[in-house]
This record gives structure tokens, sequence and C-alpha cells, in this order.
């Protein structure tokens, strides 16, 4: 209150004053009492805001981690296996004679082969299962329903691999069958009528009895992470495919994509005169950065399969297409840690009579290294899950090998979660589908852990 506001109340009657001086009071309170309300509302808004956007990760990562951690468990049988002479009757394996072709011993290879592909595998297996519980003696048409048809092969390879093994024991992990697996890990409603059900009763019945006595146990699921997927035993169905061809994929990116980016950010910050193109460039990155995934997908298919014939579904293909997605967000975040450098470190390293070369990389980039790594990260963090550009190259179709080269064809980890949400198999799938996200979001998070870490590695305080 002013001095002159002060003596007008003192000159005037002193009830009149004090009532005035209330008033004054009561409006400064009243005004103060209304900005602590506006503040304790913006401030439980924003909690309130923190705890939802909380709930609602926790329910995200809740939803997938109680579908997902299943399905790191399978249902399998371990028995020993007797290779039992009377039943693979085949010769010994072929060895090169001295003097002989190569293309007569491999003709004598493949026949060798053959025999061994005539062999009853399936009879080895279930004779294993009856001694572990003669009472089944009976029920052998159905103990090959039991288990999935590629476990069969694997017995095969085995004498492939080591025909010394035939008179011999040895135990054998096989796994279950996709749908008993669903029935014994209570995926589909037991109360269904038999028609509405994917296996007999028979079938049923056994597996039941099998997994109570401990003959059919839940074992840890490597097969998710060393097998391709698979259509024919969907029980082996894994990701390995997937996991290889998304690491050529970011393996192309960081070789592109954030040399270029960095060198073009460099460039565009330190070094281009400041005209209308480079004006145009700026807002051209920018509008990149914004740009649809899927436009590159299409950019892609036009350019790198229509003109330059390179092969379908190839993770050169589809690591080239995300390097044009990453550059803009490369360029823009290496810029910005340029940017936050202080003039007066460029202004001090001239001063000295460093040219501007000098400046650039013997002081302003070692400062700018954590924000630059930080961005080059992310950008390849947000490139590993980016799953429409990958389908318009064909990069959805079904492969069944590993890939050995950038070359192969092959499929990448958000695509296989893609095609596994959509198989036909859903009871069994949906777990799946859920545990690769698993794998993806740890490969993320794991990038992203390790941005963090390289930025408090390399900052430096000025």
């Amino acid at each position: 209150m002013s001095t002159s506001n002060t003596n007008s109340l003192d000159q005037i009657d002193p009830e009149i004053a004090a009532r005035l001086r209330d008033e004054r009071k009561r409006k400064i309170e009243s005004s103060l009492a209304k900005r602590h309300r506006k503040e304790k509302t913006f401030k439980w808004f924003g909690f309130s805001a923190v705890i939802a956007g909380l709930l609602f990760v926790v329910l995200l990562f809740g939803s997938i981690l109680a579908k997902g951690l299943p399905a790191f468990w399978q249902y399998s049988v371990t028995v020993p296996v007797y290779f039992d002479p009377n039943v693979i009757q085949i010769s010994g394996k072929p060895q090169q004679k001295e003097g002989e072709s190569p293309v007569h011993f491999e003709e004598r290879m493949i026949a060798w082969q053959t025999e061994l592909g005539m062999v009853d595998w399936d009879l080895l297996l279930s004779q294993a299962i009856v001694k572990q519980d003669p009472k089944i003696a009976n029920q052998q048409d159905e103990l090959s329903s039991l288990y999935t048809s590629s476990e069969t092969y694997k017995l095969r390879d085995m004498v492939m691999a080591d025909p010394s093994l035939i008179g011999q024991v040895k135990e054998v992990t096989a796994l279950v069958d996709a749908n008993v697996d669903v029935w014994l890990s209570g995926n589909i409603d037991r109360t269904l009528a038999d028609e509405q059900q994917q296996l007999s009763p028979e079938i049923r019945q056994l597996a039941d009895e099998l997994k109570a006595q401990g003959i059919i146990e839940k074992t840890f699921n490597t097969n998710l992470f060393v097998n391709p997927d698979s259509r024919s035993s969907p029980a082996t169905s894994g990701l390995a495919g997937a996991f290889m061809g998304s690491l050529f994929m970011m393996l192309i990116v960081i070789i592109i994509s954030i040399p270029i980016g960095v060198a073009s950010a460099i460039y565009l910050e330190e070094f281009a005169p400041k005209n209308i193109l480079t004006d145009i460039i700026e807002v051209n990155i920018n509008n990149l950065a914004a740009v649809p995934s899927i436009v590159f997908g299409l950019l892609g298919a036009a350019i790198f399969i229509g003109w330059m014939h390179m092969p379908l579904s190839a993770p050169l293909v589809g690591g080239l297409v995300l390097s044009l997605m990453t550059l803009p967000t490369v360029i823009i975040t290496t810029r910005a840690s340029l940017k936050a450098v202080p003039p007066s470190i460029r202004q001090a390293a001239l001063g000295l009579g460093a040219s501007r070369l000098q400046t650039v990389f013997h002081h302003v980039l070692p400062l700018a290294l954590p924000g630059i790594l930080t961005g080059a990260i992310i950008g390849v963090a947000q490139a590993l899950g980016e799953t429409a550009p990958l389908l318009l190259i064909g990069m959805s179709a079904f492969v069944a090998n590993v890939p050995a080269t950038p070359l192969d064809q092959s499929t990448a980890l958000p695509v296989q979660i893609f095609l596994w949400q959509g198989n036909e198999l859903r009871n069994f799938f949906e777990g799946r589908t859920a545990a690769a996200i698993i794998v993806l979001l740890a490969l993320m998070i794991s990038l992203n852990s390790f941005a963090i870490w390289l930025r408090k590695k390399f900052e430096v305080r000025w």
C-alpha cells in the first residue's frame, strides 16, 4: 500500500478506514486462496495423469506378461529311447572310397538316407513311452498323436549323425503336439462337447493320465529361441529366423543410417551456408520425420524391388527401407545435440587458432557425442519395432529357415508377431504371440538402456 493511500485512509473516519482495510484484506486473502486452489487443482490433475498413465502401462505389461510368460514353458515327454536294430534295419553309413567320384558317393549317400526315411521312428518313440507305463500298451495308436510330428525326424537325424546309436539307449525329449499342449495348459474349455474339441476323448484321457504320472511335464521352451517358424509342426515354432532377420536389418541400419545421418547433421549445422536451399532441406527433413512408415515401405518396394530388382523378403531390402526411415530422426537429434553445445566453445577454439574443421571435430563433436549416441540408438530401436514397411516388401511371407546372409529370405520379429496373431491355432499361438512381444520389448528396452548408459558415460558438464 502506498504512502498516499495510507495517509488518505488516516484522514477519514477510523471506523470506515478499518472497514476498508478489512475489505482489502479479504480480497487479498480471497485472491491468494483462489490461486492456491488452482495450484492444488493443477497438481492434482498432473498427479492423476501420471498415476493413470502408470496404471495403463502396468495393465498393458501385466496383460502381456500374464499371457506370454507361460509360453516360455511347454509340455514335453522325456523318455529313454532304445534304438532297436530290429526296427532300424539299414545298411552301414557310406564312406567315400578311394578313387570314387563325388557324384557316385552322393548317390550312395542319398540311397542310405532314403533307407533312414523308411524306418518306423514312431514305433521307437511309442515303445519308449509304453515302457514308462505298460498299462497303455494297447493304446499305441493314440500315442503317436501325443507328440508333434517333427520329433520322429529328430530320431532320424540323431542316427544319421551317429549311426553307432543303433542298439543303444539314449534319453530323448519330445515336445507334445500343439493341440495336446493347449488341452493340458487349460487354454481350451474342457466342458465343450466332443465334436467341438480338437482331440478325441481317448487322446485327451491318455494325455491327462501321462501328465498325472509325471511322464508328460512342463520344461523350458528352448525351441522358441533356436527354431524358425513352422507350419507342419506348430509346437516347434520359434523366433530364430525372425530374430536373425531383425539382427541383419539393424546391422544395415547402423552401418548406413547412422554415419550418413550424423555426417549430414554436422554439415547442415556447422558448415552449410544459411540460405534458401538449406532452409528447404531442413523443412523437408522435418517433414520426412513425420511421414508414416508405410510410405517408406511403398518407396522401398518401388525402388529396391521394382527398379533395382533386389531379392524379395530379404533383410538387405528391409534394412535399406528402415535406414531411409531412420535418417530424419538421426539428423534431427544430432543437430539438436550440436546446438546444445555453447557457442563459447566454438569461439574459444577459433580464437586460439583452430580451423573450423578442428573446432567441430576436436571440441564440439566430443561434447555433443552423448546426445548423438542417444538419438542414434533410439532411432535404431524405433526401426526395430516397425512392421508396416516390412509387410510391403514381402517380409510377411512364411520362411522356414534361419537366414545365413542379408540376401536370404527372412522375416522380422514384429512381422512374426503379426503372423502368429492371425494363426488359425489361436489357443496355442496367443501365448507365443505375447512371448514374442516380450522378447521384442526386452530388445527395445535393452537398446534404450544402452543409450542411457552411453549418455551418462560420455556426459560432460560445462
